[in-house]
């Protein structure tokens, strides 16, 4: 009886002691993940471009809008992207609430205001709320898509010119006046069917996967073929990269892993099969992501693009 009481009172203690996690700020662990993928990339190339999607709370401390502003943190970064501020919040091809578009525009504006170039990918496709979320983002100061796909996977025909088309010659993201995200090839046959229709267009920048859908790696030669517009302007391309889940389709995922998987994977995400949570602070895995030659990201860099655009940046959420 006695061995049973003691037994009751340890096991508590022995759970609560091992589970470290809790004494993480997971925001700062996620702003130090950034900030170490801009050193290394900028190292190769400082006109290298860094992008982070969504949580953009962590351009103050707390992620508050009274929080102090997290300098270290816009200045390792270029711009940042965002989901949904005017339409898709709820639902696509849904006008954002009010209350939510103003909570993010708070933050959005201070990465703005430090010289940020801030990217919105609103999710209609009514013509008339494709037209209303490029207005609404032009007076906002922010460069805009409307995405008539939640997949990604298609060059709207709507509008036809594209907002903001230009012949320029970018070099820089502060030039940009409209881009495409086109991350999703699986319309595509073929890698030149994909290429082809690109270069068919005038965006001035571009976001694609660095992958084919087969698995391939897009050369450096194709990268740079990807730059060119059909008006004989220059775009900058750049590729996605998630950083805060594990992707089972990514040439880094191990067969092993099906039965026994490496301490820094969570759980699946539920929405997303075949995307895993991790604990993105742990070196395992980082070191997949930037740091030495076999890395995602150096192969990026090697492979010519301008930049990444990082997702999954909101993961502190699901650790707090």
């Amino acid at each position: 009886m006695i061995n049973k009481i003691i037994l009751i009172q340890i096991i508590p203690i022995i759970f609560i002691s091992c589970n470290k996690d809790d004494n993480l700020d997971y925001k700062q662990e996620m702003r130090d993940f950034v900030t170490g993928i801009s050193d290394y990339a900028k190292a190769s190339d400082t006109k290298f471009i860094i992008i982070p999607q969504n949580g953009i709370e962590l351009v103050t401390s707390n992620g508050e809008e009274g929080g102090s502003v997290q300098t270290e943190y816009l200045t390792a970064i270029d711009g940042n992207g965002q989901e949904d501020l005017f339409f898709g919040y709820d639902n696509d091809d849904q006008a954002t609430s009010a209350s939510d578009n103003s909570y993010l525009k708070i933050f959005l504006d201070i990465s703005k205001n430090a010289g940020k170039t801030i990217l919105v990918t609103d999710y209609c496709s009514s013509p008339s709320k494709m037209v209303s979320s490029y207005n609404q983002n032009n007076a906002a100061g922010y460069i805009s898509f409307a995405a008539s796909q939640r997949e990604l996977n298609n060059i709207p025909d709507y509008p036809m010119p594209i907002y903001g088309e230009n012949n320029g010659v970018i070099t820089t993201l502060s030039e940009v006046k409209n881009f495409l995200y086109l991350i999703n090839p699986e319309n595509y046959s073929t890698r030149t069917d994909f290429i082809n229709s690109v270069t068919s267009t005038n965006y001035d920048l571009l976001i694609m996967d660095f992958f084919f859908q087969d698995g391939t790696e897009f050369t450096a030669t194709e990268i740079t073929r990807l730059k060119s517009k059909v008006n004989g302007g220059k775009r900058l391309v750049i590729s996605y990269m998630s950083i805060g889940e594990a992707e089972d389709y990514r040439y880094y995922w191990q067969s092993s892993w099906g039965s026994e998987k490496p301490s820094w994977i969570d759980r699946e995400n539920p929405d997303w099969e075949g995307n895993y949570k991790v604990k993105y602070w742990e070196g395992g895995w980082q070191n997949i992501i930037f740091g030495n030659e076999n890395s995602y990201l150096r192969k990026i860099i090697n492979a010519s693009f301008d930049g990444v655009y990082l997702d999954i940046i909101d993961a502190f959420e699901y650790f707090e």
